[in-house]
């Protein structure tokens, strides 16, 4: 069961992403714990002759306090489970959680620590071989001729397989299949105008000034007057750089298919496999293995596909392994876009007007989900902006330009926030200097609507010591954002030294997330949203040469280090709301 609160309700389907696991679960959860604990309680009370209306339960018991007996869980679960399930249940008044809002440490931190946890890429079944795949550097290139003989002469290859979209070379191992991919000689039948860069800073420019759709309009620019402010933004592609590449482990036989694969969409891996394999849905069994990182790229199934098509072709286990190179040149990357403003400031220096044309490459929601689109809109592109633009701006138009691009693009972490937030704050950062305004002051009145988002950016002003005197040589920015039913405010202290390299000393973070289960897992994803929001505004950029990804590896796709990483402070604002997520909505304040 999922609440409708969940963004996946409607679709029915296992997949972790959006944030939506808690917000989405916590009102079925409690209701399932509700009902268990009635059933206990009507079991005890059976076995006890009393009223259910004066048993008690605690700490794992059930207790007749007139009596002094007690039976814990365990000894009443056999005739709980007799005990007809409530259809109605009261849920316990939140005065009296015990565990709820509670620190607890993750489960799992120890085998993570000792080495024991299973990733996908330990995975290791009997018979299995391994498979590294060779594809074109070219976005849409298919394999012409292949010459395999060199690579069939390498020790340990056993199968060179042709697929549609490149050469897979099987083996007993990583090492062999690797050599042997190195080792095959193909020619490939590339597109034609295959892009580079600056043909999609041109798409995107062109699309600021052509034609658009309406997406969101209040009120009238024209009408309002006042002092004019533009400016224009560009975001490009950026990888995901998990920190285990993709890999996927498939048996394919006659009747049944069996999978061990890291993936957030349960509900799309199975299919794909059947529809690979013939085989029923329901003879599909997957086996959700721990992920090295997932951040949107393994809600894609192109590894489930490969291991599912080469395991059916050579009738053994196959294991398909990325290279760290594979993985980020042939990620599924977030879209680039470019964002063109228009605001207007009354005479007291307050926003009147607001227009945003949106360019940008559809996302994997519009892809995945295309009964997702409004009139041709994508409305991954407008997350945070039109109707959910935190800030009261009397005239505010929202445009929507879709250009195409031979580049696949996925969900990225925190998905169209990511580069709407950065837009929408420097912009408001801009009316702010427009106007002679503080930052923080300037955006005080327009969250007149947005009281917990008020809340959280007065929070990290408040213990970033907004407005006090810093070293010389540093400065403090600030952003917020509203985001996947959560609040996030941030205030980073920065400096920049000779040559521009800019240093992030502190980040400061206050988030209203409703009410929280485990603050320590809330303070562990605001930490990590931050870092890998701050190697995409520090580092990260995806560039096309060619129709060729330029980066690779680390090296020239870099993420944040130790030496780099701030000081991260993280506040919670206190609250009962329904709960919101907190995997997401730390990445998009800090660019």
């Amino acid at each position: 069961p999922v609440d409708a609160a969940h963004p996946f309700a409607a679709q029915r389907m296992r997949i972790t992403g959006g944030s939506s696991s808690v917000r989405g679960s916590w009102k079925p959860a409690r209701e399932a714990g509700a009902a268990a604990r009635a059933m206990l309680v009507a079991a005890a009370a059976e076995r006890w002759n009393v009223p259910p209306a004066e048993c008690e339960t605690e700490a794992g018991v059930v207790v007749h306090r007139a009596s002094g007996r007690r039976l814990s869980y365990g000894e009443l679960a056999e005739a709980a489970g007799r005990q007809p399930v409530p259809a109605v249940v009261t849920l316990k008044d939140p005065s009296k959680f015990r565990i709820i809002g509670q620190r607890a440490k993750r489960l799992d931190t120890p085998s993570k620590v000792n080495g024991s946890a299973a990733f996908g890429m330990d995975t290791h079944v009997p018979g299995m071989l391994t498979a590294v795949i060779a594809r074109c550097g070219a976005c849409g290139g298919t394999p012409k001729h292949v010459d395999d003989r060199k690579a069939r002469a390498i020790p340990g290859v056993r199968h060179v397989v042709r697929l549609a979209d490149g050469v897979a070379v099987v083996a007993d191992g990583y090492w062999p299949a690797k050599k042997g991919r190195d080792a095959l000689v193909i020619e490939w039948d590339e597109p034609a105008g295959r892009t580079a860069s600056a043909d999609v800073s041109r798409m995107l420019a062109a699309g600021a000034t052509g034609a658009a759709k309406t997406a969101y309009e209040r009120g009238s620019y024209a009408a309002a007057s006042g002092k004019e402010i533009e400016a224009t933004y560009e975001l490009p592609f950026l990888a995901h750089a998990t920190m285990e590449p993709m890999n996927c482990t498939a048996h394919v036989t006659a009747d049944r298919v069996e999978l061990w694969a890291p993936t957030q969409y349960q509900t799309a891996a199975v299919k794909v496999a059947a529809e690979e394999s013939g085989v029923p849905v329901e003879k599909v069994v997957l086996h959700t293995t721990l992920l090295g990182g997932g951040f949107g790229r393994r809600a894609e199934n192109d590894f489930v596909i490969a291991a599912v098509r080469l395991s059916k072709a050579v009738k053994a286990p196959v294991k398909v392994v990325y290279s760290r190179e594979d993985d980020v040149r042939f990620d599924f990357y977030r879209p680039a876009s470019l964002h063109a403003l228009r605001g207007a400031l009354d005479g007291a220096g307050r926003p009147v007007a607001w227009t945003q044309r949106v360019v940008g490459h559809r996302s994997a929601l519009g892809r995945m989900f295309p009964q997702a689109l409004k009139d041709g809109v994508d409305p991954d592109h407008l997350s945070g902006i039109g109707e959910e633009l935190p800030y009261s701006v009397p005239s505010h138009r929202v445009e929507y330009a879709e250009v195409a691009t031979p580049v696949p693009t996925g969900f990225w972490r925190s998905v169209g926030h990511s580069g709407t937030a950065f837009v929408v704050e420097s912009f408001v950062d801009e009316l702010a200097a427009a106007a002679g305004q503080d930052p923080v002051a300037f955006r005080r009145p327009m969250l007149d609507k947005n009281p917990r988002l008020l809340a959280a950016l007065n929070l990290a002003a408040e213990k970033a010591g907004w407005g006090t005197r810093l070293p010389a040589g540093r400065a403090r920015g600030v952003a917020s954002v509203t985001a996947f039913g959560s609040h996030v405010a941030q205030v980073a202290e920065v400096s920049v030294e000779d040559g521009g390299r800019v240093r992030v000393h502190r980040v400061v973070c206050a988030v209203d997330c409703g009410q929280v289960v485990n603050p320590a897992i809330v303070e562990m994803q605001m930490e990590s949203g931050i870092i890998y929001g701050l190697s995409a505004a520090l580092h990260g950029e995806i560039t096309l040469d060619a129709g060729r990804v330029t980066q690779s590896n680390f090296h020239d796709y870099r993420v944040v280090r130790l030496n780099e990483a701030p000081a991260i402070e993280v506040y919670i604002v206190p609250s009962t709301e329904h709960p919101g997520g907190v995997g997401e909505p730390g990445t998009p304040p800090i660019a």
